[in-house]
């Protein structure tokens, strides 16, 4: 077979020496713009996890490259100040060049040929000239292949926000550092790593705007190195920062990175050569992932190994399809991780306020690849004296040697309400009211979970009129007989030790339907109801009725009906109300531009969409008591186009914060039938971490939370102060009783009747057989 691998990076000089040891026949050709052994670019980072592939791809490059490595275990963390410092990270760092130069090395010696000063115009005369069997195209992030075929490979190319410039320095640092200095412009951001005896790797990182305001992009080259040698002074130990890229001239040095997704990675072109030959995207030229968790490299060797393993024993076809489809799913798992990361870093000034403790886990975790408890497998030291820290600022106070619960077993405090945990029983419909009166169901669905140890119960949503219902299996507070029966299902919540709340709310044009388990968001077969939304618009058209657009005077009787709701949901001895102003209901439609078309005073702008939710939040602040907290929830986004964004989510939020809201009970989407929500585990969180750390109010997570080490991370990191769990309490009354056993935590209380059954729970889970697996690599 003939290949030709355009490009002479890591990928195509990987792949060709793999094609070439699995059959010395092959005839391989590197072509590389570059002279022999020169190339550009410091160190380059990837995992341990990286270097056993290598090893089981070739042994002899393996070793060499890992004679050439420097290994460090240790991240440490520079903010305000403080370093903090955790262990157990298992990275490596060699030079770009040295590893090309060893890969090289590699080839020449296997019989590869190296075809350097080539700058590859046209491939098709490249595959005549070879008489290609197969075209790599591993030439890079600007690939000029995949340019040329973008109508069949369909890049995806999202240019980031922060500016960066890739520097050296001979500071050496024995861990991999992130360093973090504000100035009068904004944040910037150095990492830092050696990758060879007397070099270290020193990227400087900082956002557009901060970057555009400090005037770099006007300096010279040696005038914004010289900046950045100022700015990070107190690090570089006197040591000058190095450019290697002094053919560029300017700002040049200077780029943003560009996020590189293709839809398809394979072409089958015809070059007159009598054969139809695939054209197969390679590396960065396929892909990126932000060096912020290094895996470029990683990802450019790995691909070459999965093309070669499949070649081996599948005709090219198969061996291509099977290679897109295999690689597609890594890559588009590392891009996920990438993204969170290179977010994190773009919004610096967002974790600002924070402590340098929990600045240092945010960042730590910034990915999502690293849990909690993934965490405690690499460093279980430094989490537990991040445990204890989290503890103590949470109030709590420790006996030296004291084990600290984990993050969602503190305690947490809104107003005079004091949560013995941060686990909360999502509001969630239960459909099973007759004329709005909660009954047997209610209390035991609500008593058994506050039975199982939630910090927090949340009633589901509860109507203030009979027409604001959205089935008639739905709870209402529009009368004083539905308050008293409340109250047996708040006093036993007490009894249990738990805070209970009721959430309020309007269903609007989204009312009059069946239950949940019938024909969910279906009108009635018969005695459906009118209903009112800020704008004539269903919710499905043509099968759900159409709204009247609300009049001034129906906003007053509702109102007031909110109102009254609070008083007596403060009658039936509720903790805390929230406020329902998410998912398309009543309040939600105002607030959404998809369903709210209005031409008055409570239309257009988000401030006019956003005033009668205040005028009503606003009501019931000033009758709800004043020791007790008032939360909101909001749809953070509508996942639909023209509707509300992340961004508007944060100016929602900050809304209610100024009208006297003490949490936001983030989630998202419900708003239109023609949502494209992106669904995965804690989905919805980032839309809390947002509004936690911008808005600066207290928020609840929601959605996709499964498992205490979601929950844990969330809280842990201040991406939220509450986790709520919907689907996770339906399937287990004690879910945090079950999750605090299994995390070896003892202290969280049970009712005294089931004292046995915990005794019971805690030595079953630690008989049960231990996972050997290690700590994933990012």
């Amino acid at each position: 077979m003939n290949i030709v691998c355009i490009g002479g990076g890591p990928a195509g000089l990987y792949f060709g020496l793999l094609m070439k040891l699995q059959n010395p026949q092959n005839e391989v050709f590197v072509v590389e713009r570059n002279r022999p052994y020169d190339t550009f670019g410091w160190g380059v980072v990837f995992s341990d996890a990286t270097m056993e592939n290598l090893r089981e791809a070739d042994p002899v490059s393996a070793q060499t490259i890992g004679d050439a490595f420097n290994h460090w275990d240790d991240i440490e963390c520079h903010f305000k100040g403080s370093a903090v410092r955790s262990s157990g990270h298992g990275f490596i760092g060699i030079g770009r060049k040295k590893l090309l130069n060893i890969l090289q090395a590699r080839c020449e010696e296997v019989g590869v040929k190296l075809v350097f000063e080539t700058v590859v115009t046209d491939e098709a005369e490249l595959a005549r000239k070879y008489n290609a069997d197969i075209l790599i195209a591993s030439d890079g992030i600007n690939s000029a292949v995949r340019t040329r075929y973008e109508d069949v490979f369909q890049p995806d190319i999202d240019t980031r926000n922060c500016r960066f410039v890739w520097l050296g320095t001979e500071k050496v640092f024995d861990a991999f550092n992130f360093i973090f200095v504000e100035t009068e412009h904004g944040w910037f951001q150095a990492h830092a790593y050696r990758f060879q005896d007397g070099l270290s790797t020193f990227i400087v990182e900082t956002p557009e705007e901060t970057w555009q305001k400090a005037g770099i992009g006007e300096m010279s080259q040696e005038d914004a190195i010289a900046y950045c040698e100022k700015l990070f002074a107190d690090h570089l130990d006197g040591n000058k920062l190095i450019s290697n890229a002094t053919h560029l001239r300017g700002s040049a040095i200077w780029i943003r990175f560009p996020r590189v997704i293709c839809n398809k990675w394979v072409h089958w072109q015809d070059y007159g050569t009598g054969k139809k030959v695939p054209v197969v995207l390679m590396g960065d030229a396929a892909h990126t992932a932000h060096f912020s968790i290094g895996s470029g490299t990683k990802l450019a060797l790995e691909d070459a190994i999965t093309l070669a393993q499949h070649m081996d024993h599948e005709s090219m076809e198969e061996a291509l399809k099977d290679y897109e489809a295999a690689r597609s799913v890594d890559v588009l798992r590392i891009q996920n991780a990438a993204r969170n990361s290179t977010e994190w870093f773009e919004n610096v000034a967002r974790y600002a306020n924070m402590k340098p403790e929990q600045f240092t886990y945010s960042m730590l975790t910034r990915s999502q690849r690293i849990s909690h408890e993934n965490m405690r497998m690499r460093d279980a030291a430094w989490l537990e004296k991040y445990e204890r820290w989290m503890a103590t600022e949470a109030g709590m106070t420790l006996a030296d040697g004291e084990k600290a619960p984990s993050p969602m077993f503190t305690p947490f405090k809104l107003r005079d309400m004091q949560l013995k945990n941060r686990v909360v029983l999502s509001p969630t419909l239960m459909y099973s009211a007759k004329d709005g009166m909660p009954g047997a169901t209610h209390q035991v669905h609500y008593g058994s979970r506050a039975m199982g140890g939630a910090g927090l119960i949340m009633a589901e949503m509860t109507a203030v009129t009979p027409e604001g219902r959205v089935t008639p299996g739905c709870t209402g507070l529009w009368n004083d007989e539905q308050a008293n029966a409340w109250k047996p299902v708040v006093a036993f919540a007490h009894e249990q030790g738990a805070k209970i709340g009721v959430q309020l709310g309007h269903a609007g044009r989204r009312g009059s339907t069946q239950l949940g388990w019938e024909k969910a968001n279906q009108p009635l077969a018969e005695g459906n109801w009118p209903l009112v939304s800020a704008s004539a618009l269903p919710y499905q058209a043509g099968v759900t009725a159409v709204p009247a657009e609300i009049t001034r005077a129906q906003m007053d009787e509702i109102r007031d009906a909110f109102v009254a709701a609070a008083k007596r949901a403060d009658q039936a001895g509720f903790d805390c109300i929230e406020l329902q102003a998410a998912h398309g209901y009543l309040l939600s439609s105002f607030i959404s531009p998809l369903t709210n078309q209005r031409s008055d005073e409570f239309g257009g702008s988000l401030e006019n969409r956003m005033a009668y939710p205040l005028e009503v939040f606003a009501a019931i602040r000033a009758v709800w008591p004043e020791n007790k907290p008032i939360m909101v929830r909001i749809s953070a986004t509508d996942w639909a186009e023209g509707g509300n964004t992340a961004d508007d989510g944060v100016e929602i939020a900050r809304l209610f914060k100024q009208a006297g809201a003490d949490l936001i009970d983030v989630s998202s989407g419900e708003v239109v039938l023609e949502q494209q929500p992106i669904y995965g585990r804690m989905y919805q969180t980032p839309f809390s971490d947002r509004i936690r750390n911008e808005a600066g109010i207290a928020t609840m997570a929601v959605g996709s939370i499964m498992e205490a080490d979601h929950a844990n991370s969330i809280i842990a990191a201040g991406r939220a102060d509450l986790c709520a769990l919907s689907r996770g309490f339906l399937a287990d009354a004690n879910w945090p009783q079950r999750q605090a056993a299994e995390l070896g935590y003892t202290d969280l209380a049970w009712p005294v009747q089931y004292e046995w059954g915990k005794d019971w729970l805690q030595r079953q889970i630690k008989r049960a057989p231990v996972a050997q697996d290690g700590p994933a690599k990012s």
